[in-house]
């Protein structure tokens, strides 16, 4: 009798539940992470932490989509990619009306926790970029996640330099800029993970 290991349902399978747990414990992390980092970005006055905060809140409503088709159709996780990338692109819009916002009514965040809170970040998303690499190029679901988790890094370390910058010049600009960076970043991702998902579709 073959074994269950030589049949390719199996092994889809066994890669269905693989994406699953790895799934379960970035989005876990990730909404833990939003939590803690909306929570500081407010107390902050920080335009860098609430849009990071922002993308944790975004990538786990990507995850929570993303279990959902683990198991399902390309044309579905073609549907899951594009619903993604239309969040992200809102999460940008959105960080830029607060930046906007920050420029009518002016206000110098608190560098400390800026630099503390996008450390603990950085942490946590370079965890969740690890449990994802084996998952980056299986299929579009899981290369979408990992899209989210790589520009996640790229955001955490932005903001420290945002702490930095606004240690040094004890003003808002330094936040502002890499808030409004981070905005953009969103964007650029949208696009390119909507591109795909039209590709598929």
């Amino acid at each position: 009798m073959a074994n269950c290991c030589n049949d390719s349902a199996c092994e889809i399978e066994k890669l269905r539940e693989r994406q699953y747990g790895t799934l379960k414990w970035v989005l876990g992390i990730n909404l833990f992470m939003f939590l803690v980092e909306i929570t500081a970005g407010i107390l902050a006055s920080s335009t860098a932490l609430l849009a990071d905060s922002l993308d944790m809140l975004g990538d786990s409503i990507v995850y929570g989509f993303s279990l959902y088709v683990v198991a399902k159709s390309v044309r579905w996780k073609a549907i899951s990619a594009m619903i993604k990338g239309s969040i992200m692109a809102g999460f940008g819009l959105f960080v830029l009306g607060q930046a906007t916002y920050k420029l009518v009514f002016p206000a110098v965040p608190t560098y400390e926790l800026i630099g503390i809170f996008g450390l603990l970040a950085l942490i946590a998303n370079g965890i969740c970029l690890l449990l994802l690499w084996k998952h980056r190029s299986e299929d579009i679901n899981m290369k979408s996640v990992w899209i989210c988790s790589r520009n996640d890094i790229i955001a955490n370390s932005s903001v420290l330099v945002a702490a930095v910058g606004v240690w040094l010049t004890q003003n808002q600009w330094p936040d502002i800029v890499i808030g409004v960076a981070i905005a953009f970043l969103f964007l650029r991702s949208s696009f390119y993970v909507i591109k795909e998902a039209k590709s598929l579709s």
